[in-house]
């Protein structure tokens, strides 16, 4: 079953992107994903946690949502410039990333997922 995964900066670079070998994004994963930048005290943050936790089990494979604790992982945080948060990536497998920051409700999502990824739930 899928999980949400907990990124620190060597596991971002083994799944996501290693960016001291490569200066161009190029994207490791094999399937779309969404990072989400959040801190423990944010409470937008703990508002959108059990949303994305549902989207992950909603999507199973076919998606992947990775959680980077700002706090914990400050070097990350900041090369992508991340200044409030919650801070969304949404990250196709190919082509650039795109940033949306806030709390999002869960059908904006689902909305982004489809319309970014191209990705659809069964009816």
């Amino acid at each position: 079953m899928a999980e949400v995964i907990h990124l620190n900066e060597k596991s971002f670079k083994d799944l996501v992107f290693n960016w001291e070998e490569n200066k161009e994004w190029k994207y490791k994963g094999s399937v779309p994903s969404i990072i989400d930048f959040w801190a423990p005290w944010c409470a937008p943050c703990r508002m959108i946690g059990p949303i994305l936790e549902e989207l992950q089990q909603e999507y199973g494979d076919k998606i992947q949502i990775y959680k980077i604790n700002t706090e914990d992982e400050q070097q990350l945080a900041g090369l992508f410039g991340i200044r409030s948060i919650p801070s969304l990536l949404f990250v196709p497998v190919a082509g650039q990333p795109q940033m949306a920051v806030g709390a999002l409700p869960k059908d904006t999502l689902k909305e982004a997922i489809s319309n970014v990824f191209g990705v659809k739930l069964a009816e």
